[in-house]
């Protein structure tokens, strides 16, 4: 265990000389700008305004943010860098891009267009069409940085990592300054856990019209992968073989334990359908069904916490799926009418469903209720249910997995097998964590 530990401080040492220096990654007392919140954490937009601003010193910048870029009062990073201290040292926000959900987050629909922000008055390009893409290289020609602070769940779908990944590619053929602000991953940074996404099913190139991209299926990560998103942009920058000139600015005060209510930071929902710290933890277990005739909740209150059919027996998937002793959750039969759901599925029909409550969110294995899901669903109603293969896929990570499960074979066996590929990850990846 000594040992371990030791090559894990190692590995941190690496990482912190690729991201913006020592002073960023001090984990001792913070101090507290007037006026400003007593969050024990501090994301990477604070620790860049307060201690490192020299980076962007001068220099006429382009955001990609959202609503979740905000500080450790809660404000806007629009706001922010468009603020006193900012100002004075020179930076001039020139644009804004937005992700999938938009720049306030409250789309859930493809071809996002562009505007005007009616606060700053700046323009927003939009950067989700048929797809999530790159800035284009011509909207990058007047700025000498591009600043990047979205906030991840720690699932390995969400397509706000792809932006970012998409982002540094424009970056490296531009040879342009990227810096990305680190906040925390909000399910903790010590829960890793599959499947892992198959090979073949990874594609995290750029989107073209011969190849349409798949920011929710970019490389073979575990579904729960534990890491931040200026983590995964040291990974991704070496691994893809990126080489963008970036620059992590890191938190301070944030702990791999932690959980995101634990940080003192505010929530804000990632998504329309992600209001809650839980409901961004259960995600991860029903995000494949996407891909089925399973509603997952959307349009209604708690999303992808509940699943349900029209033809669903929800008391006999309870009954099996409570059974099964899953760790951390248990099953409660709940029907539910979606509202005017972003997926089509069951809108304005009151149909019967089943509500997935956490007891102890530290033993949650997200693959684990995945496969359970399946293979109750599968067991109980063979003829009804329906997967969109490609898709479920994608989402789950494992055509094998998948059609295993289908054949009857027992889901905790399935899911343990991925064991072995989730820790060689995670050692692989340890080269790359900056935080302990």
């Amino acid at each position: 265990m000594k040992t371990r530990r030791r090559e894990h401080r190692l590995w941190g040492t690496i990482a912190a000389a690729l991201i913006v220096g020592a002073s960023c990654v001090h984990q001792g007392p913070q101090t507290q700008s007037e006026g400003k919140s007593s969050a024990r954490v501090r994301p990477g937009i604070t620790v860049l305004v307060e201690d490192s601003l020299h980076l962007i010193r001068g220099k006429r910048i382009a955001l990609i943010t959202n609503q979740t870029g905000v500080d450790a009062a809660g404000v806007s990073d629009i706001d922010v860098l468009n603020g006193a201290a900012a100002r004075s040292a020179g930076v001039t926000l020139v644009k804004l891009f937005s992700p999938e959900h938009g720049i306030r987050g409250t789309e859930d629909r493809e071809n996002l267009e562009s505007g005007i922000d009616q606060r700053s008055g700046l323009v927003v390009h939009s950067l989700y069409t048929v797809t999530a893409i790159a800035p284009p290289d011509s909207l990058l020609r007047d700025i000498d940085a591009l600043v990047f602070d979205l906030q991840d769940i720690g699932t390995r779908t969400w397509t706000y990592v792809g932006s970012m990944i998409y982002a540094m590619r424009a970056s490296a053929r531009r040879n342009l300054p990227i810096l990305v602000l680190d906040r925390p991953n909000p399910v903790t940074g010590n829960h890793v856990d599959g499947p892992m996404l198959d090979t073949g099913l990874a594609n995290a190139n750029e989107h073209t019209p011969q190849r349409s991209a798949k920011p929710y299926a970019l490389y073979p990560f575990p579904l729960r992968h534990g890491m931040t998103m200026g983590e995964m942009a040291l990974f991704y920058n070496s691994v893809l073989g990126i080489n963008a000139p970036l620059r992590v600015v890191p938190m301070s005060g944030w702990r791999r334990s932690m959980w995101f209510d634990e940080t003192g930071l505010p929530w804000v929902r990632p998504s329309p359908n992600l209001p809650t710290l839980a409901s961004a933890l259960v995600y991860s277990s029903l995000v494949a069904f996407e891909g089925s005739n399973l509603s997952v909740g959307r349009g209604t209150s708690d999303a992808f916490q509940r699943f349900g059919a029209p033809w669903l027996d929800a008391m006999h998937v309870v009954s099996l799926l409570n059974d099964m002793r899953l760790g951390g959750v248990r099953f409660v039969v709940d029907s539910f009418a979606p509202m005017n759901p972003g997926d089509q599925k069951y809108g304005g029909i009151r149909i019967p469903g089943v509500r997935i409550d956490l007891t102890d969110r530290n033993a949650v294995h997200a693959g684990a209720i995945t496969a359970a899901i399946l293979s109750v669903v599968a067991r109980a109603h063979r003829d009804s249910l329906r997967i969109a293969a490609r898709e479920f896929d994608e989402r789950f990570g494992s055509t094998r997995a998948r059609e295993a499960i289908f054949a009857g074979d027992n889901p905790r066996t399935v899911i343990d097998g991925a064991r072995g590929a989730v820790e060689g990850f995670s050692r692989d990846a340890r080269r790359f964590l900056i935080y302990r």
